[in-house]
């Protein structure tokens, strides 16, 4: 795939990065699915997941961030999935919902930090 070359059109800038990651949909009770992220912004994260979701799916995450002693506890909305190894792997992208407000502006500043 090309990387793209075009403006940046994305409101937070994104660091690349791997967290561990668990997630489910969130209304389906169930075990989790570990993951990782590729990058994260403060607004969302992309992951590597083993299936397609459609956008709009909310999904229960748990992220070990590294700045952090405690496994953040997120929920996050599917924008898009996108198939990487026919029927293996999925880029998934997701916008967070619910995070804490101080803890979104720790976020900002571990990536803008990372980013310099």
């Amino acid at each position: 795939m090309n990387k793209y070359v075009g403006d940046e059109r994305r409101k937070n800038p994104r660091l690349t990065a791997t967290f561990v990651v668990s997630y489910r949909i969130k209304h389906q009770h169930g075990l989790y699915d570990l993951s990782q992220s590729k990058n994260v912004s403060k607004s969302g994260i992309l992951l590597t997941t083993n299936r397609f979701f459609e956008p709009g799916t909310n999904l229960a995450m748990t992220i070990r961030f590294p700045f952090v002693s405690q496994r953040i506890e997120a929920t996050g909305e599917v924008l898009n999935s996108r198939e990487v190894v026919k029927n293996l792997i999925y880029e998934t992208r997701i916008i967070f919902q619910d995070l804490d407000l101080k803890f979104m502006e720790e976020l900002g500043e571990f990536v803008q930090k990372r980013l310099k």
